[in-house]
């Protein structure tokens, strides 16, 4: 039979790959199977292929797996099949089949199932099913499949969908490593479809398609990790919210806001409107047709009640007309036909562009909103790109400012500054891209705004270092999720509040959060929130230059988390040292006059992609790609070993895998993988669990003392002595 660990690898390693979805199941042999001689036959049961469907009906999901199973052996096989459940989730209902034959399932709470899981463990002396431990457990005996047969068995149940909020969340626990099914799939079906706005998962990336008032999802990512949370929000007239937690002992907690507002056909805070187009000679040709009919049809979207303004540049700065214009059919098409009529004109005043472009106020209570969309840099007027942002931001006002870079020959420090604390964006269009797309979803997000200037508070609880800092504004149809820390929280419910403006009267929304309390598989929040935290850092010292206080987070965020950035592989070379001269001068940026071309828009991308990170997906990439290799690298290691697991960062050291945060100042306590001492202390120290997958030998850092986990070390626990671990670990 397959070993555990090619059948499982890590539940949640964050870089090694993971089968689409498969489902967890496998047939663990009634005794023992002798390992077979090279020469001889392949012995065992593997799974070859796994299908689950998933329909939601009301706030019950009826769930169907399918897998396969092939006897690649030349002996008669039998065993039992053991499907791991979500420990908390509540199922009933059970049916399972092997072929056209019903099996006995026996289900078993996360309690009873943990003693069957570290048994195997134990026999097999393979840790990768210890992270199951705290799942339930479906076991059956099945009947012998002979030598070289295929037997399909189907499992179904009813999981009731937990409520969160204003939002319903589904749990499913995806299979993992390479003994997962070779061809798998994951389908779910949610009928009523109106009564649910977007469907969201922080875990994997999906394909949601709505048809027929149904929805119907599955997972984008070929490669995506872990077990499957899914969040469905439910349908509000104007707000609904959702919040998870994530707290470990000792420590302050993490929080996941989930933000969904309604679709409502009119909203109630009015728009004024300012559209800034370069026409300068580089604009010439398909880019200016292009801008020009984005910019026809972001007019057509504005409706009565809002303003508008149509500001352009060239050598000089030209306008639709002096101050605003209040919206009406004839004026919109008197200005889209303006618009048509454009033609490129020279230079590139940026500034002057950006001067006009704020000089009439939006109206109080209204949305002020200027969108930007230039080829270039500043040649006319002011030319230094740190002069022109400061002075935007001195004449900005309350406007929110979304900028359009087109090509590569923008000065990615001038436009990023611009959208930097103006509650914006700045979006890179490639060479020959679509200008009209890209205006477009924004004009289509823009056309329907809930609440502006939000805020976030709880009951009794203090909530900061929010990601994103400055909370954009909500738009009809266009989730927000916001990640953060709390403090200060007992272990009972409290409200928590969103706080906004909407048509010049202040909002107020609540919902009910259980903080201080650590939730099983929402480590997660802690890693996204860890990974916007390291983009929004490396965005201030690209933008503002490095000072030791944030070279300091990022390095802990680096040491703590594995999060991995163009600057925080000169961080972890020396991880017991302060940030010294040499490291703030490898920390300081281009000059903003410098950061032009198509690297300087790759690196704003990049930063951008993890300060605005959606699901783990987003630091997968991160920690495995171009700033992992760069790490072991700078370390003397082989890019290939290295690897992130658990939201830590491990090279290869001395036939060890090391945690980059140990120092050889911290004491090291050494462990015997499998013995009762090694058991116990996953039990205590659950955050170990995903570490200790890693063989032959692994090293996590501590607070005050480093556990290692290897073959030689302590078998059992003194009177005491565990806790003592414990308490220096965390």
């Amino acid at each position: 039979m397959l070993s555990a660990r090619r059948l499982f690898g890590a539940v949640c390693c964050a870089v090694l790959p993971i089968t689409a979805a498969a489902a967890q199941g496998w047939i663990e042999p009634i005794r023992p199977v002798p390992l077979p001689a090279p020469t001889a036959p392949r012995s065992g049961i593997e799974k070859v292929r796994s299908a689950v469907q998933v329909a939601v009906v009301g706030r019950v999901a009826r769930v169907t797996v399918e897998e396969w199973f092939r006897n690649a052996g030349a002996l008669l096989d039998e065993g039992n099949y053991l499907y791991p459940l979500p420990g908390e989730a509540v199922f009933s209902d059970f049916s399972l089949w092997q072929g056209d034959r019903e099996l006995k399932g026996e289900p078993m709470d996360a309690v009873q199932a943990r003693a069957i899981y570290e048994e195997i463990v134990r026999r097999k002396r393979d840790p990768a099913l210890i992270e199951l431990a705290g799942h339930g457990l479906l076991r059956a005996r099945v009947f012998p499949i002979g030598p070289g047969e295929t037997r399909k068995i189907t499992l179904r149940y009813t999981q009731m969908l937990d409520r969160v909020g204003d939002a319903w969340r589904f749990r499913y626990t995806a299979g993992t490593g390479a003994g997962a099914a070779a061809s798998s799939s994951f389908r779910m079906q949610v009928d009523s479809a109106a009564r649910f706005g977007d469907p969201y998962s922080p875990t994997h990336r999906l394909s949601t398609n709505r048809s027929d008032n149904r929805i119907e999802l599955t997972l984008a990512d070929t490669t995506p990790r872990g077990d499957l949370q899914l969040f469905l929000p439910l349908a509000r007239n104007l707000v609904g919210m959702s919040l998870i937690t994530s707290q470990a002992l000792g420590e302050d907690g993490f929080f996941m806001l989930l933000l969904a507002p309604g679709r409502a056909e009119t909203a109630a805070v009015r728009r004024d409107l300012v559209a800034v187009l370069d026409v300068s000679g580089s604009m010439s040709g398909d880019k200016l047709d292009q801008a020009k009919t984005a910019l026809v049809q972001l007019l057509g979207t504005l409706r009565s009640g809002d303003r508008f303004r149509v500001v352009t540049f060239g050598s000089g700065v030209r306008r639709y007309t002096a101050g605003w214009t209040d919206v009406s059919a004839d004026d919109v098409r008197a200005a889209q036909e303006w618009v048509r009529r454009l033609d490129t004109d020279g230079g590139t005043n940026i500034a002057g562009a950006l001067t006009e472009a704020f000089a009439e106020s939006p109206a109080e209570g209204g949305l002020g909103v200027v969108v930007f969309l230039t080829d270039g840099m500043a040649t006319v007027g002011e030319t230094n790109p740190e002069r022109i942002a400061d002075q935007a931001e001195r004449g900005r006002g309350p406007f929110r400012v979304f900028a359009f870079g087109i090509g590569y020959d923008v000065n990615t420090y001038l436009l990023d500054r611009l959208t930097e604390r103006a509650r914006g964006v700045t979006e890179y269009i490639q060479p020959g891209g679509d200008i009209e797309q890209a205006v477009g979803s924004l004009a289509a997000k823009l056309a329907s705004p809930v609440l502006t200037d939000l805020a976030v508070q709880a009951d009794g609880v203090e909530l900061y270092d929010l990601q994103p800092q400055r909370l954009p504004d909500l738009f009809g149809g266009d989730e927000l999720v916001v990640f953060g820390r709390y403090r200060g929280a007992g272990r009972e419910e409290r409200s928590v509040t969103v706080i906004g403006r909407r048509g010049g009267h202040q909002e107020r929304f609540s919902t009910a959060a259980r903080f201080g309390s650590e939730q099983s598989g929402a480590d997660y929040i802690q890693q996204l929130w860890a990974a916007r935290k390291a983009g929004a850092l490396s965005s201030e010292i690209r933008l503002h230059g490095p000072n030791p206080e944030i070279v300091s987070e990022l390095k802990r965020l680096a040491l703590r988390y594995g999060i991995l950035t163009e600057y925080t592989s000169y961080l972890v070379q020396e991880p017991n040292q302060v940030a010294n001269n040499r490291q703030m001068r490898e920390f300081r940026a281009p000059a903003p006059e410098a950061q032009a071309g198509a690297d300087a828009v790759e690196r704003s991308r990049e930063t951008r992609k993890l300060a605005g990170s959606l699901s783990l997906d987003a630091i997968v990439v991160t920690g495995t790609g171009r700033a992992a290799d760069s790490l072991a690298a700078a370390r003397g290691e082989r890019a290939d070993r290295s690897r992130r697991v658990g939201g830590r960062f491990f090279v290869w050291r001395d036939s060890t895998w090391t945690d980059i945060a140990h120092g050889d100042s911290l004491r090291v306590i050494t462990v015997a993988a499998f013995s009762d001492a090694y058991f116990a202390l996953l039990r205590a120290l659950p955050e170990l669990v995903q570490p200790a997958t890693l063989e032959p030998a692994v090293l996590v850092a501590g607070r005050r003392t480093s556990i290692k986990i290897a073959a030689g070390g302590k078998t059992e626990w003194a009177s005491g002595e565990l806790a003592t671990l414990v308490s220096d670990f965390r």
